[in-house]
């Protein structure tokens, strides 16, 4: 991740991210393992170095252990350092009951943690996280706002950097992540209205594991009580209804704690409960 090793539109887009961040002494970025914000975490170790960089990673049970460990992974390879926070958004009932603007919850969570707990002991001057410009001008990221409020810096939106060409960057700088499909966190997999438990996290998670498990290149289990209703990418839906793969999702949906396992013909739906509500209100 030299210049050297940089050129064309890649070169153009680091150098800007590392003129964004001119002036910052020691970062820490709110880092999930995701493309973006590992994106963003190259870019900073890059720009400010590896000693002046650190990724803030928050844990909860909203955090499947999948991801966890992808993050790990990847910031290792980076070279950059990982401070894990404990967060406890679970314990604010804004965010339990689930409304569309739980993510603003989860987010002031934990740069309320990072400001109370971490920024004077790490020595941290600024926070950033990976927002894009293509996140920026959609009407369901609430935790944007949260981000504002705590004045968190936003480099790639800043730089008006949209998802493809953080993907193309990633794959410039070799990371792993270059291709991974977005995973929002457990919580968003529950119906905005109904509570968000520990107990439903788990399961969600426990059924996930098992569909990446089975050989799904991904997957989202939206949880309606006793019913796990299943989302695979449309090429891929044929194979859970194949002989021996039915059996096998029935069982770990049975194994999980659901009654039922239902398949969503409609495919991957990126935030498609948080959408519907937002039409309904007329907030689109």
């Amino acid at each position: 991740m030299t210049p050297e090793a940089l050129s064309g539109e890649t070169l153009r887009l680091a150098d800007a991210v590392a003129a964004d961040l001119e002036g910052v002494e020691r970062l820490g970025v709110a880092y999930s393992g995701g493309v973006d914000s590992a994106t963003l975490l190259a870019l900073a170790v890059r720009a400010l170095g590896p000693e002046r960089v650190v990724a803030l990673l928050g844990v909860s049970p909203s955090l499947a252990a999948r991801e966890r460990t992808i993050a790990h992974r990847v910031a290792d390879l980076i070279g950059a350092e990982v401070v894990e926070i404990r967060t406890h958004e679970g314990e604010r009932e804004e965010y339990r009951r689930n409304d569309v603007d739980r993510c603003f919850y989860c987010k002031d969570e934990l740069f309320t943690r990072i400001d109370d707990e971490v920024a004077r002991e790490l020595g941290l001057d600024a926070v950033a996280y990976g927002e894009n410009a293509d996140d920026a001008q959609r009407p369901d990221r609430p935790g944007a706002e949260a981000a504002t409020q705590h004045r968190v810096l936003r480099p790639l939106a800043r730089i008006g950097m949209v998802k493809p060409q953080v993907r193309d960057v990633a794959r410039v700088l070799s990371l792993p992540v270059a291709d991974k499909p977005a995973a929002p966190c457990l919580a968003s997999r529950i119906p905005h209205g109904q509570e968000v438990t520990p107990e439903k996290l788990a399961q969600i998670e426990q059924l996930e594991a098992a569909l990446i498990d089975a050989g799904f290149s991904d997957c989202r289990v939206r949880h309606h009580g006793d019913i796990a209703r299943l989302e695979l990418p449309a090429d891929e839906l044929p194979r859970a209804v194949a002989p021996g793969i039915r059996e096998q999702l029935q069982r770990a949906g049975k194994d999980a704690g659901f009654r039922h396992v239902a398949l969503d013909l409609g495919g991957m739906q990126s935030g498609a409960f948080t959408l519907q509500i937002l039409n309904a209100r007329g907030s689109l």
